[in-house]
């Protein structure tokens, strides 16, 4: 079959196999990848046009250039004692876009590992003077070290998300026992911002996550709030049939950064003091996104900010 399929050697007065392999020599040659199929030999067989396009000697009957093997997947297979391989080559459009992405995201974590290294080893210079305030500096600089640990948890945690470690969507999960218990954790946090976390809504909601991804939604989100809806604001978790809506009436946010919320390590002129690592809301996107769902922004200055996160199902 894959033998015909790609060679054109069909039976003789065999219609129907012959338009089968002309079907897949024109799904091969009009694939939007970058596809090649080598014979036994590794020679081509067929190859899309995208692949040609990229390749200089990209030719049928012979060898394919180096290049075609160098950044590739390939899939071998046996049909009717034929061998072949199919070669995926990945775009290196793509992958120097993956490589700029992977330096900016290094150099961000360098700069935000500095200033807290920074802040921590000025208090501790500052606590071998003679008459400084041993025990203040030192709680300090215990606050330093949880902000660095902080940020190198949400790196790893992102990682994971990243490479697939991480199972996000497992069937549902009733998510209103889950937004309570976010809330109740983080009640001492809010009580010392001046801010009141409540958690409403259908008692029997789903969302298509596991509790464990809920739970790091939800408290990122109130965590955001938290540091920057202001004192005197009251931050709500409503959990819908597939969908959960963070809301706040504090602050806000100005309309031109609402696009880039969710950017990693992106903060907002009035939030660029914060102690927050930049990750969070930046977590919360790519979890819903893996479990495809959508995020969404609403809000500007003086009238709080909205996020609503929605499922297309389970």
């Amino acid at each position: 079959m894959v033998k015909r399929l790609f060679r054109h050697e069909t039976p003789r007065g065999s219609v129907e196999t012959s338009l089968d392999a002309e079907r897949g020599r024109v799904l091969v040659e009009e694939s939007r990848e970058i596809v090649v199929v080598l014979d036994a030999e590794g020679r081509v067989v067929i190859a899309s046009r995208r692949a040609r396009e990229l390749f200089d000697g990209l030719t049928e009957g012979e060898l394919p250039p180096e290049a075609v093997l160098r950044d590739s997947l390939p899939v071998t297979y046996s049909v009717g004692g034929v061998d072949e391989t199919l070669i995926y080559v990945r775009d290196p459009g793509d992958l120097a876009a993956y490589e700029e992405l992977r330096a900016g995201f290094t150099a961000s974590v360098s700069h935000e590992l500095r200033t807290p290294l920074a802040r921590l080893l000025a208090l501790l210079e500052t606590a071998t003077l003679p008459d400084a305030d041993r025990d203040d500096l030192i709680e300090q600089a215990q606050d330093e070290v949880r902000q660095i640990g902080e940020l190198i948890d949400d790196v790893l945690f992102l990682s994971e998300l990243e490479s697939g470690r991480e199972l996000v969507a497992l069937g549902s999960t009733v998510a209103l026992p889950i937004l309570e218990e976010v809330v109740q954790g983080l009640g001492e946090s809010a009580a010392r911002a001046g801010l009141t976390l409540r958690a409403e809504g259908d008692p029997d909601a789903e969302l298509s996550l596991r509790p464990r991804m809920i739970r790091v939604i939800a408290g990122n989100l109130a965590e955001n709030a938290i540091r920057y809806a202001g004192p005197g604001s009251t931050f709500t978790l409503r959990v819908g049939p597939g969908e959960l809506i963070a809301s706040d009436d504090g602050v806000g946010v100005a309309e031109d950064d609402l696009p880039r919320l969710f950017e990693r390590f992106y903060r907002a002129d009035r939030a660029r003091a914060s102690r927050g690592t930049g990750l969070g809301l930046a977590i919360v996107k790519h979890i819903a996104n893996s479990a495809g769902g959508t995020v969404e922004a609403q809000g500007e200055i003086g009238s709080g900010l909205t996020i609503r996160i929605a499922f297309t199902g389970p």
